[in-house]
């Protein structure tokens, strides 16, 4: 399908993008472009106005900001997974960008794109949630940072209003052990379920534990039962644990899985997540 008539502008600076979207009523910010230009081709998007934010400097690369990194929310889906900061101190953000689509997606896609968006089947939101990253936003009354947790709040909607724009993303160092898993029917499918894990070791088990989801609700969530039953798990007590990864949850029935397969989805990868965290 064809995508509804709009006008296009390409913004030279933050401040510039901000302006144009206070221009129009219906007005997005577009980068990659690999979310938003499917939804208009369905129609299920329609703005009149497209605000190019592909050209702004200093909205890409990784530093070093203390105890954290700060993600420019530019920066590629393939830049992420290649940086050599986010490999020494957060590991997981640049395995999972590694993980998200195909080459071309990761050329192209950014991880602010992805995060703004606020797929619940998206990978990097997931693995935010898990670490409680701060999301820094910028509008017409200056910048404001959003936790994760507060970020995400329904399917495909978020703590942004219609004028901001998300700047950077910033994650914490962490020694934690991790690991990112997800099941797909295909390579390079959306997850039916991905389960994001950082886990502090202690004695050879789990001293605690840090679990959100891909795909088990309208936004990532928390696995908040599971990880209080890991705390002090090991052996068969890991595997205890995780089968209560699906409590409070509320997966989606569709054409790719039953509500109940992904319970039983976040259940087995919940367990193969901390295994695969702890013998690393």
């Amino acid at each position: 399908m064809i995508p509804a008539p709009f006008d296009y502008a390409v913004a030279e600076s933050v401040e510039h993008a901000i302006e144009l979207l206070g221009s129009s009523d219906d007005a997005k910010l577009i980068a990659g472009g690999h979310s938003l230009l499917l939804l208009m081709r369905l129609r299920m998007a329609t703005p009149s106005l497209l605000v190019d934010v592909g050209r702004i400097p200093g909205m890409s690369g990784v530093r070093d900001a203390g105890d954290r990194l700060a993600i420019g929310a530019r920066t590629r889906h393939h830049d992420v997974h290649h940086d050599p900061l986010l490999r020494e101190h957060c590991p997981i953000v640049a395995e999972t960008a590694g993980m998200i689509g195909d080459p071309q997606v990761r050329h192209r896609g950014t991880i602010g794109g992805s995060v703004a968006h606020g797929d619940p089947a998206s990978d990097m939101p997931t693995v935010l949630l898990a670490l409680d990253a701060d999301l820094v936003v910028q509008g017409p009354g200056g910048s404001r940072t959003v936790p994760a947790r507060d970020f995400f709040t329904g399917f495909l909607e978020t703590a942004l209003a219609p004028d901001e724009v998300l700047t950077e993303i910033q994650v914490p160092k962490t020694g934690d052990a991790w690991s990112y898993v997800k099941f797909q029917r295909r390579s390079q499918d959306w997850a039916m379920v991905g389960v994001a894990a950082l886990v502090q070791r202690s004695n050879g088990g789990v001293g605690s534990a840090r679990i959100a989801f891909t795909n088990m609700g309208l936004t990532p969530v928390r696995a908040g039962a599971a990880e209080a039953a890991m705390a002090g798990a090991s052996g068969d007590g890991i595997r205890a644990a995780a089968e209560k990864a699906a409590e409070g949850t509320s997966p989606p029935s569709d054409t790719n899985a039953s509500a109940d397969f992904r319970r039983h989805l976040a259940q087995v990868l919940t367990r193969r997540a901390v295994e695969q965290a702890l013998a690393r």
